[in-house]
């Protein structure tokens, strides 16, 4: 029996792993008919270096056990042949290793047809530090066609490009947010080539529309994502960061359904791995369907389940150790959710309202999420396609809200509770704005309604947080808007009376 039990725990399986298939620990053979074949121990073994050298404490795992490299860079552990990659945390001080497609190569394919396999791993060191980096998160892409794929490489990449350039930050790296295409998984080949036009290494991230529909279960929707970029879900640092990629899109199999939702096997391994991580330190959290936002309030009686992660507390109690920041997408909006101590970045998206017109349902601009760290604080921007990095807001004369035909109207679109949005008239401060709740003027005109817009007509105006309005003197000759965001920075309008 002791023999046995050993043989289980080291095969990966004890406590976290058979719990993810609802098997006691020591019910191997009732495991064995729902696996595709008889489950079987592999050896896994290696050493990770640079320059020949040994680097130790790299993280190392197969999804389930989780490891560090010892003081001359060799790893072990007990894998089995249901698993697919073995991979590692890329430490920080080294050049994140790149495939020919312009993502991270952070992981090797698991023979399982051997009992012993060695996978060693080669790192770079960078020729500069990386306490200092920036990384840009791209939002659903979601290309469905060839015009959406052009649409992609000659205008958004060549903008991502830009803002790289003027960056002038070697360690730069983009996040894929997810829904890197729409369904039509043959254009990853386009998606890839547009990630290659940016000149800087990617890590991506699995969306609902990035998925094998016609398998028989959630498991098996991310083959085509897996050739491509290999595990679902990850880690990897920079700097004094350490960044997680989770799969939160829960297939059910029919119709395209789906739920957000983070698996068992996903939390077991995360705690594992964030065991190495020392507690205050800042965790940045990249998943497709966000944790929560304010659509929740926002549409109380709308079912949520495909908008947010059911099980998200779980999560929330796992990063409450550390400084953490959420990225998702998915919503074709913009919004910004402070709960408890996770910060989520709720990104409007490349492709707004799935490229029919520069705008996403909440009138914020088609654009992408521009991140800064330095040592362990993070500052951010939204950059919008085509647009200079300063505009972070659309003004709406009199008469332009339907909804507040009496009051001028700002769209802050990135706004969050720490930004302040006043307005001038003929240099004298009035105040602060008032907030309301409500639609975009510029979304309602281009989306409202069945003919609108043409490329997609089933797009409609969506309420959003950051919708601000003020109301001038009729003798006022000159009203200025003022903006400043969390850190400081300060951006002005001035509008015609």
């Amino acid at each position: 029996m002791q023999n046995r039990r050993y043989f289980l725990k080291q095969l990966g399986l004890l406590g976290a792993g058979l719990s993810t298939l609802g098997l006691m620990p020591g019910d191997l053979t009732a495991a064995v008919p729902l696996l595709q074949e008889p489950l079987k121990a592999i050896r896994v073994k290696g050493r990770v270096t640079a320059r020949g050298k040994g680097i130790s404490n790299v993280v190392m795992t197969d999804g389930l056990s989780v490891v560090q490299t010892d003081q001359q860079g060799y790893y072990s552990f007990i894998s089995n042949n249901q698993r697919s990659y073995v991979y590692m945390s890329v430490p920080s001080g080294y050049s994140i290793p790149v495939q020919t497609n312009g993502s991270a190569a952070f992981f090797k394919k698991l023979d399982r047809q051997k009992k012993e396999v060695s996978l060693p791993f080669e790192l770079t060191p960078l020729e500069n530090k990386d306490d200092k980096h920036h990384f840009l998160v791209l939002a659903d892409t979601q290309i469905q066609n060839d015009y959406e794929a052009n649409q992609l490489l000659t205008v958004a990449a060549p903008d991502v490009y830009q803002t790289i350039q003027s960056i002038g930050d070697p360690n730069t790296f983009g996040i894929g947010c997810g829904d890197l295409v729409f369904d039509q998984l043959h254009l990853l080949k386009e998606y890839n080539e547009a990630v290659l036009k940016t000149g800087i290494p990617f890590f991506q991230v699995i969306g609902n529309h990035d998925m094998d529909l016609d398998v028989r279960s959630d498991e098996l929707t991310a083959s085509t994502f897996n050739s491509h970029y290999g595990p679902t879900y990850y880690s990897f640092n920079r700097g004094e960061v350490h960044y997680v990629v989770l799969d939160d899109v829960f297939s059910l199999g029919k119709n395209k359904t789906y739920v957000g939702y983070i698996t068992e096997e996903q939390l077991a391994w995360l705690e594992q791995d964030l065991k190495f991580v020392a507690p205050g330190s800042m965790v940045i959290v990249s998943v497709h369907i966000p944790l929560i936002t304010g659509a929740v309030k926002r549409y109380p009686d709308r079912n949520q389940l495909g908008g947010t992660v059911s099980n998200r507390e779980k999560l929330y109690e796992m990063l409450s150790p550390f400084t953490a920041h959420v990225m998702s997408g998915h919503t074709h909006f913009n919004d910004n959710t402070v709960q408890g101590k996770v910060f989520e970045h709720n990104h409007g998206t490349v492709c707004g309202a799935w490229w029919s017109g520069p705008i996403c349902y909440d009138g914020t601009p088609s654009g992408y999420g521009v991140y800064e760290v330095n040592g362990s604080s993070l500052s951010w921007r939204y950059k919008s396609t085509g647009l200079h990095q300063d505009y972070q807001f659309r003004t709406y004369n009199k008469g332009a809200h339907p909804e507040q035909p009496e009051f001028r109207s700002v769209n802050v679109w990135n706004w969050d509770p720490d930004w302040k949005v006043h307005w001038y008239e003929d240099g004298i401060r009035k105040g602060e704005m008032q907030r309301i709740v409500a639609h975009d003027p510029l979304s309602v005109e281009l989306h409202s309604g069945p003919e609108l817009p043409a490329l997609r007509k089933w797009v409609e105006p969506q309420l959003s947080d950051h919708m601000f309005f003020f109301k001038t003197e009729d003798a006022t000759k000159q009203v200025v808007v003022e903006v400043t965001d969390r850190f400081g920075n300060v951006f002005s309008e001035k509008l015609n009376s």
